[in-house]
């Protein structure tokens, strides 16, 4: 119990610095003009059409970091920051949210998993705090499993979820690394295209850091009920 708090702690701290790091990236290259002078909008539009995706909408949503995309409406969700900047960040971005358009209109696997299990993981996620709250209450002062046992099932769901959006989230940006090295009429230096390839990175290692985060506390919480029951 006493390693899985340690690992607790090592992974938060690494997450923070995680977290730090890519929000300094994410603003540096959001002030770094894209010589091409295109919108994320424009640049998702044309990667849209580029992968002969037409289906697609390319739309504005409030917020900061809320871009995604929507395998159920087909749409594109941009925020203001990316959908309007004239950035690098903002082709980076746009190009790595149409990568998960490319990835539904291929019918890649990976994406079609986690697509099936997000209805699942979000009743999961919905119950997991308050039955590991109340199980561990149970379990520590009437020695009943049974709820804590319910949490950890939950969080086990959670965390299998956060292992599977790995491979989707690498996959779409390997996509758009490759259709942005290959159009010079979006990026135009390799300066450019490095500065991308390491905003992408940095947002990728936040999925890495979450997931880590969600399978150390699964291990916490097991450890705990396994070794309270024995």
């Amino acid at each position: 119990m006493a390693s899985a708090w340690f690992l607790m702690i090592i992974i938060f701290i690494v997450s923070l610095i995680v977290q730090w790091r890519f929000k300094s990236k994410f603003k540096h290259y959001s002030e770094t003009a894209l010589l091409s002078g295109l919108s994320g909008q424009e640049v998702a539009e044309k990667m849209l059409r580029d992968n002969g995706i037409y289906d697609v909408q390319v739309i504005s949503v409030e917020g900061q970091l809320t871009d995604h995309y929507n395998p159920e409406t087909k749409t594109v969700n941009l925020s203001p920051d990316v959908f309007y900047s004239r950035s690098v960040a903002s082709a980076a971005v746009a190009a790595h949210e149409c990568g998960h358009a490319v990835q539904h209109a291929t019918g890649y696997s990976w994406l079609s998993l986690r697509t099936t299990l997000v209805p699942v993981t979000n009743v999961a996620s919905t119950i997991t705090q308050i039955t590991l709250f109340i199980g561990f209450m149970l379990l520590m002062f009437m020695h009943n499993p049974f709820v804590l046992a319910i949490g950890v099932g939950a969080l086990a769901i959670v965390t299998l979820f956060s292992f599977i959006t790995l491979p989707v989230e690498f996959d779409a940006s390997n996509r758009a690394l490759a259709w942005l090295n290959n159009n010079y009429t979006v990026m135009q230096t390799n300066e450019e295209h490095e500065q991308a390839k390491d905003a992408l990175w940095w947002a990728a290692m936040t999925y890495v850091v979450a997931a880590l985060g969600a399978l150390a506390t699964l291990l916490y919480y097991a450890s705990v009920l396994f070794n309270r029951r024995s």
